[in-house]
């Protein structure tokens, strides 16, 4: 908060005419600091990631890119706490990720995070519909068959909520994912390179959705990808070489 003085400064000063202005400030959402990720190997210990500091406001949407094995995809499973960092720490809507355990991340990224992976990762014995409401379920929301059903058809799968996912196809089984993950309506949602396994016309319609429901729904959006011209959809971008922010 500052203070701002009218035209006639000593006329300000003698009425008390000062406006207050609120600057606008950042929210982060996401931090890191110094994070680091080391595996054992059979000659010591590899260093996948090293001192990544990164904020993340709320609201905003940010690529991380690099070359396959940079260490982009190690970095998105530790924001989103499904790894823990050899060193550092990540906090997560104000939560420090790193000094929970397991059943306390899970708790935090039911409430707050929603994934969409390369490999769709669909429960195979589901149907789209149920796959859809599982997390609704897992909340005990009892309105779950009918978000689920609402964001389906959004998504243009009216037709195919009984069908499990080996009778869709990739782009469908795509669109499944996107609708489990924004059924929450989650504050983040996190991307693996969403269109990897998809032709490069289906890939552009799921990236069209991804972020019509995601400007839709003001969601925190960490994307992880290899293509530049996905990556400039973003507000920003994050360059991962070799462990390292660059």
């Amino acid at each position: 908060m500052v203070l701002a003085k009218g035209a006639d400064e000593n006329n300000a000063k003698t009425n008390s005419k000062y406006i207050l202005i609120m600057l606008k400030t950042s929210n982060p959402i996401i931090e890191t600091k110094n994070l680091n990720k080391t595996v054992p190997v059979a000659d010591g210990d590899l260093t996948i990631l090293s001192a990544v500091n990164l904020t993340v406001d709320e609201g905003e949407s940010i690529a991380i890119v690099g070359a396959s094995g940079s260490g982009k995809s190690t970095l998105l499973g530790l924001l989103a706490g499904l790894d823990s960092p050899t060193g550092g720490t990540v906090i997560l809507n104000g939560e420090e990720l790193t000094a929970l355990d397991e059943d306390g991340r899970a708790g935090i990224r039911n409430k707050l995070v929603g994934f969409v992976f390369q490999s769709f990762q669909l429960m195979p014995r589901l149907s789209a519909l149920e796959n859809v409401m599982l997390p609704l379920e897992l909340r005990g929301d009892k309105q779950a068959k009918k978000t689920a059903t609402a964001l389906l058809k959004r998504v243009g799968l009216g037709h195919r909520l009984e069908h499990t996912p080996m009778k869709l196809s990739g782009g469908e089984q795509q669109r499944v994912a996107l609708a489990r993950a924004f059924v929450t309506r989650p504050a983040i949602l996190f991307a693996d390179e969403p269109t990897g396994n998809l032709d490069s016309k289906t890939g552009d319609q799921i990236i069209e959705l991804l972020f019509e429901l995601n400007q839709e729904q003001k969601t925190t959006l960490v994307l992880v990808t290899h293509d530049m011209a996905l990556a400039s959809r973003c507000q920003r971008s994050v360059h991962i070489e070799a462990g390292q922010v660059i």
